[in-house]
């Protein structure tokens, strides 16, 4: 049986940044953390998942359900509206800044998402072994940070080996969704995952259509009025051999 990696080896997408917690997002962790996040077994850092770990999914849902995966969640707004609106689905939130889980899961809690699990951890770990082979329908990735700076771009998330990760986690015929307002970063993504052999284009044309099942947040919104362009791109898991 082949090595699990060891994602702490690579730059992460990420710079972990903490400040004071409000009294509500106290609560959210005291409160509504015990039922909402999932406790990821720990390896060398504190965002980290310990490569022997596996995740129950039928256990940390008590249902059988499609599996919606979003990483690099940010305050949440996506996720918590397609788990509001889909209720029959399961979805799982991966992010790593607390503010932004704990808004998460505040407005989970008002929503009425019981169908919403959040993971505090490093995405690729989560994609890469934490999740059960092909246990995803769908994976998402929207407006990740860019990294814009070139001496930077080594911390973007969608790089070379990001196909084999995600894939490990989607199943056959299942789909990869992403959107970036970085033009860069979306042709950077487009050139991946148009070479890793996990996935095929599931758009035509140059890019694919707006996936109409993402809110338009304050984040995008902010990106349009700046002149940027949101691209998204859609891709398919192949079949194993």
């Amino acid at each position: 049986m082949p090595e699990a990696p060891i994602f702490r080896d690579e730059p992460v997408s990420f710079v972990r940044r903490s400040g004071r917690m409000s009294d509500a997002q106290e609560r959210a962790f005291a409160e509504i953390a015990p039922r909402m996040m999932i406790d990821v077994p720990r390896s060398i850092a504190s965002t980290s998942v310990h490569p022997d770990a596996r995740l129950d999914v039928a256990a940390a849902w008590q249902r059988e359900a499609p599996l919606i995966v979003e990483v690099g969640t940010g305050q949440g707004h996506a996720i918590v509206a397609a788990a509001t609106a889909r209720p029959a689905e399961n979805f799982l939130a991966v992010e790593v800044f607390r503010a932004g889980l704990a808004r998460t899961m505040l407005d989970a809690e008002r929503g009425g998402a019981e169908n919403l699990r959040l993971i505090e951890a490093n995405a690729p770990e989560v994609l890469g072994t934490y999740l059960p082979e092909a246990s995803a329908r769908e994976v998402w990735v929207f407006f990740p940070d860019p990294w814009h700076k070139v001496r930077h771009n080594k911390r973007r998330m969608v790089r070379d080996g990001f196909g084999a990760t995600a894939g490990a986690a989607i199943e056959d015929g299942g789909l990869l969704r992403l959107a970036t307002d970085w033009e860069d970063y979306a042709l950077q993504m487009r050139d991946v995952l148009d070479r890793a052999p996990e996935f095929e284009r599931a758009f035509d044309g140059e890019w694919a259509e707006r996936f109409d099942g993402r809110v338009m947040t304050a984040f995008e919104r902010k990106g349009i009025n700046k002149g940027r362009e949101i691209r998204d791109l859609v891709y398919r898991r192949t079949p194993r051999a």
